[in-house]
């Protein structure tokens, strides 16, 4: 299968991102108190224990590119009945609380980014899925893109 250039685009721009997040540039780093450190901390377990989650429930369905697979099903159930892009969710807590965690400027840049890189490939993603699933429609009534709905 011929991967669409979209495809290619997100997946370089994220992994250039997750490259550049192992690095840290301290003349612009920050200083918080303790008890925040270990909110950042309990944001990443969390973004950790979601992403594993997600993974387990895509099962066979897991791509890294926003093109869904000719074999796909759409899944409803588990973390995905409530939240239509849990494994970016999960990447999202464990970098903004890592990044918070270890003070880190460069961090908190990158996953800013992150989070607008995934915004933009979630949205590409619904146009995929929409046109392949019939039901996505009511399945993006009753879930949420990153959080579930309230």
């Amino acid at each position: 299968m011929k991967r669409k250039p979209k495809d290619i685009l997100f997946v370089s721009i994220q992994l250039i991102l997750f490259f550049a997040y192992l690095f840290r540039f301290s003349p612009i780093d920050f200083e918080i108190s303790s008890w925040l450190q270990y909110i950042g901390l309990i944001f990443s377990i969390t973004g950790m224990i979601i992403g594993i989650a997600s993974l387990l429930a895509l099962n066979r369905n897991l791509s890294i590119f926003p093109t869904p697979k000719q074999t796909a099903e759409l899944i409803q159930s588990g973390i995905y009945k409530y939240i239509r892009h849990p494994i970016y969710t999960g990447v999202l807590f464990f970098v903004f609380g890592y990044a918070l965690y270890s003070e880190n400027t460069l961090r908190m840049i990158i996953s800013v980014s992150l989070y607008i890189l995934f915004k933009l490939k979630a949205t590409y993603e619904e146009e995929l899925l929409h046109n392949k699933f019939a039901n996505y429609s009511e399945y993006k009534k009753t879930s949420g893109t990153f959080l579930p709905k309230i």
